[in-house]
């Protein structure tokens, strides 16, 4: 009962976001100039990557999962297989400038980040703080060895 709910809830969601676009559709969206460079234009603050969770609580999350992980029963129900952001190797082949234009512009079932709702700037700290999703993972512990037993 909880799932189709959701699923309603999420294409709802979408659908109102995208109607209440001004400007070009996502495809017709020319990248911020800001995209073009290789890295990341901003320093992060305490301030800004806040901004950037809360940005990523509302936006993200119904698929990408609190921790990153992409486990959802949203990406489930739409038969998407998102990366493991907790995972420090699911981002390391992925430019700064990608990430933001994906963002940005949408991709395939990802709906663009309308500028009205995020700025370039706040684009470039949510990126930063989804990379910094594997950093909050706990170490994965090794087995320790018993000691030997004593006579």
């Amino acid at each position: 009962m909880l799932k189709p709910l959701l699923v309603v809830s999420a294409v709802v969601l979408f659908g109102i976001t995208a109607s209440s676009a001004a400007g070009p559709t996502p495809q017709e969206a020319t990248p911020a100039p800001a995209a073009a460079s290789q890295k990341s234009p901003v320093k992060p603050t305490a301030q800004s990557q806040a901004r950037a969770k809360q940005i990523y609580g509302m936006d993200c999350t119904i698929c990408h999962g609190a921790n990153g992980d992409g486990k959802t029963d949203l990406a489930k129900d739409m038969q998407l297989t998102l990366k493991d952001w907790t995972d420090p190797k699911a981002l390391t082949d992925q430019a700064e400038k990608d990430l933001f234009n994906t963002i940005r512009n949408g991709k395939g079932k990802m709906p663009a980040e309308d500028a009205s709702r995020a700025k370039d700037d706040e684009i470039w700290n949510l990126i930063i703080y989804i990379r910094g999703l594997s950093k909050q993972q706990p170490a994965a512990q090794q087995p320790v060895a018993a000691p030997p037993a004593s006579n």
